[in-house]
Parts: C-alpha cells; structure tokens; sequence
C-alpha cells in the first residue's frame, strides 16, 4: 500500500507538511482605505494620493500576543506576515528607506514584536516580500503599476535604473534574513509574463538565483515558494482549490493554498461575500486530503486589531481543530486503494495507520465504504470518542431480504446515529488492522 509523497526539497519542508494550517497576515497602508490590498494600483492613486494614510497610520491597539493566540487557538501552527508589499510599505525598520512604519505616526517596528509574540505560541515564523515597489523610484513600469496610465511618468521610464532597485530588493530581504532570528519561510510575491504591452518581470529580472543564494546563506532550512520563476520548496496555487494532488513533471510536490476569509488580502469593510466557518474547515479538510496545506489570510484593521468577522470565525475553526486535530495533523493523502463516499474526504496519518473519514454530508444511518472490509479494527466518532459500528460480512443475493441487501466481502459499512454530531464536519478515525 503505497502512500503518495513529495520529493525531498532544498529547505526543510518536515515540520510543514506535518503542521498543514497557518495564519496569512496581510497589513499596511491600505487597511487604512479599507478597500482592497491593490487600491492603489485599482485606482491609479500618486504617490502623493497615497501618502495621506502613511501620514496617518498609527494602529494603537496592535498587540500581537493576541493575534499569535487567536491563531494558536485556531489551531494555526505558522504565521506569513507581508513584510511589505507592493506599495512598497515596510512593517520592519528597514535601514534602507524612510517608508517605513518608524517614520509614521506609529514609530515603532512592528514586525520584530510579531515574531517574538508567535514563538510564544510556539509557532513558526514566515516572511511575505513583494517582488513589485509602487513606491521605489527606479521600479519601472508595469501592467500592475498604479501610474501606467501617466504619460509623464512613462516617459522618464526608460531612464530609470532597474539595477539600483535590485539591489535594494537584494539589500532589503537581507536584512530580513540576519535580524529577526531563525526565519522558517520566506513566501515572495511575484513574477508574471509579458502584458498590456508591457514586458513581464521574473527570474532574469529580479536576479532570482542570486537572490535564492543570498536567503540560504543566512536561513540554510528556510522553505521558499515558486514565485522567481525558480521551483524551490512549496507550490503556492491561490485562491483556488486544486482538483488533485499538485505535481510537476508528474511527481507530487510540497504545496499550500493559500485562500482569503473574503475577497481581498487586506482588511476590506464593506465585503460581505465571507465564508462561513463550515467552509473554511472544509478548505483546511480538502487541502490535507490532496497532500497540502491551507495558509488562510488576516487583514488587520488599521488600528491593529482582527476584526469581529474574523474573530468569530477563527474561533468557530478553533473549536472544530480543538477536537478534530488528529485528522489533520501528520496527516496527508490517503494511499489510492481507499476511495471515499460520495460526499466525504479522507485524510490518513501513515505514522499510526490510522485512515480519517471527513463527512462533509451527513447521511442516514449507514455509510458504505468499498475496498475496506476486513481491514478496520476499530472506529469511533473524533469529537467524542464514541463508537461507531461496524457491518463486514458478506451477504449473498439470495440471501438478502427487504431489510437488507447483498454485500460484498470486501465493503465496511458503518451504522451511524441519525442525528448528526454537533459538530461543523463530523469526522470517524478508523483503526486499520
């Protein structure tokens, strides 16, 4: 019974794919706005347009031993903070330039508090960096460019100094790298092709190789995403929910969704199209049974704190992982020979043989599971710990009656209650002989 696995990695992707859940954190400038991440870039705002929330942000309620609980709570095991992004903003007191939180009404660093408050929680610890600088003078422009409209400013294009931004993004990410610690993730953000007439950015451009051998000098085991154009440790699809398995050349990789409660990355007030807690628990249930991760994202108020729809979501997970954990941690897809019902996913922990069966829809009395008689020694309900029954022997048609119908020697059927757990995914571990 052979069970699925990535190759081995550059960086250490052990603890990852054993932990499976993490906390994106997505904050800066535009929670200010309030509108969406990109605001800038949607709305074509200057850099003079712009500077009315850097005048402006002082979130005085940050307290990141609450953010690192909630997540601890949630039962997140590693956190993803955008270090800055593509507005160019820095969360961290960069020598490097004066856009920084330390120059704004805040003056403070808030990323070295982060790290400090999540290794409380024993959690470790990831750096989101953007690729792409709105602000940076020597960027040049692109599709995403807030000013790619501005004639003025297209026209000094051609006259702007890409290596000089290299560098600082060089420079900047090192800095990242040697003062913060031990750094276990570095989730870069990101390259695309050619287009709307402007030239793509990727590996050539942001010098990604050397880029990736400046990161390992400093952090040898940190895992880095796909996103320079350049496979290293962890496919990142976004968004989306991959129908199976992610493979490159045919050989299953390490990978993470990474999804948002709403629509926009950063803190957005007026969306209203919010997953429940069911789905989300669905999308972290999902992930595990494909061999991957869930990086569910944050956008912070712009007064620091996590807002009530957050809240309450992230308390809702928290209660399910509290009693459900073990289906999802050290847990990955199940070996090929299981195949689960209709409406329910597997997860499987090969370490204590122990097959999960995730009922996303909750049937009447009886699930029928093909390929499995005779190999479950035991099951039970996760959340309670109750025994489930269990139906393996063979009926032959004509032995069968109007209680009952033929069965295969090799079918396990279980005999359910027919009330549904009071739990947002009822969850059965099967003991495998």
């Amino acid at each position: 019974m052979a069970v699925p696995g990535p190759a081995c990695t550059p960086g250490d992707t052990s603890w990852f794919t054993h932990d499976r859940f993490g906390l994106f954190i997505h904050w800066g400038l535009y929670s200010l706005g309030a509108r969406h991440e990109w605001l800038q870039s949607h709305e074509k705002m200057t850099t003079e347009q712009y500077r009315s929330y850097f005048k402006r942000f002082d979130p005085d309620l940050y307290d990141p031993r609450t953010w690192a609980r909630m997540a601890s709570r949630a039962g997140m095991k590693y956190f993803v903070v955008t270090t800055k992004h593509h507005d160019g903003f820095c969360l961290w007191d960069s020598k490097l330039t004066d856009y920084k939180t330390t120059a704004t009404p805040c003056g403070k660093d808030l990323i070295a508090p982060m790290v400090d408050a999540f290794r409380e929680e024993n959690m470790k610890v990831g750096f989101y960096h953007s690729l792409l600088d709105w602000h940076h003078p020597e960027y040049t422009l692109d599709w995403a460019h807030p000013m790619r409209d501005d004639r003025e400013y297209a026209a000094a294009d051609s006259s702007r100094k890409w290596d000089t931004y290299v560098s600082y993004l060089h420079g900047q990410v090192e800095e990242l790298m040697t003062r913060f610690g031990t750094v276990d993730i570095l989730w870069f953000d990101f390259s695309f092709p050619e287009r709307d007439g402007f030239p793509g950015k990727g590996r050539e451009q942001w010098r990604g190789d050397e880029l990736i051998r400046l990161v390992r000098t400093h952090q040898p085991n940190i895992i880095l995403n796909d996103r320079l154009q350049i496979d290293q440790d962890v496919k990142t699809p976004e968004q989306f929910m991959p129908r199976e398995w992610v493979k490159v050349n045919g050989r299953p990789v390490v990978w993470e969704a990474c999804h948002t409660f709403g629509g926009s990355w950063g803190y957005c007030r007026d969306e209203r199209n919010w997953k429940s807690v069911e789905q989300l628990i669905g999308l972290l249930i999902e992930s595990v049974s494909k061999g991957g991760n869930l990086l569910l994202n944050v956008g912070p108020t712009g007064r620091g704190e996590f807002d009530e729809r957050t809240m309450e979501r992230l308390e809702g997970i928290g209660e399910w992982v509290k009693r459900h954990g073990r289906s999802i941690y050290g847990c990955t897809q199940a070996p090929s020979d299981y195949i689960p019902p209709k409406g329910c996913l597997f997860t499987f922990n090969p370490e204590k043989n122990v097959l999960y069966l995730h009922v996303m829809s909750w049937p009447f009395r009886q699930l029928h599971l093909d390929g499995l008689g005779g190999k479950v020694e035991y099951a039970q309900l996760l959340n309670d710990a109750s025994e489930v029954g269990m139906i393996q022997k063979e009926i032959r048609p004509e032995d069968a009656d109007h209680m009952g119908e033929a069965r295969d020697a090799d079918l396990l059927t279980l005999e359910l209650p027919v009330e549904k757990p009071r739990v947002a995914v009822p969850v059965i571990e099967l003991f495998l002989k």
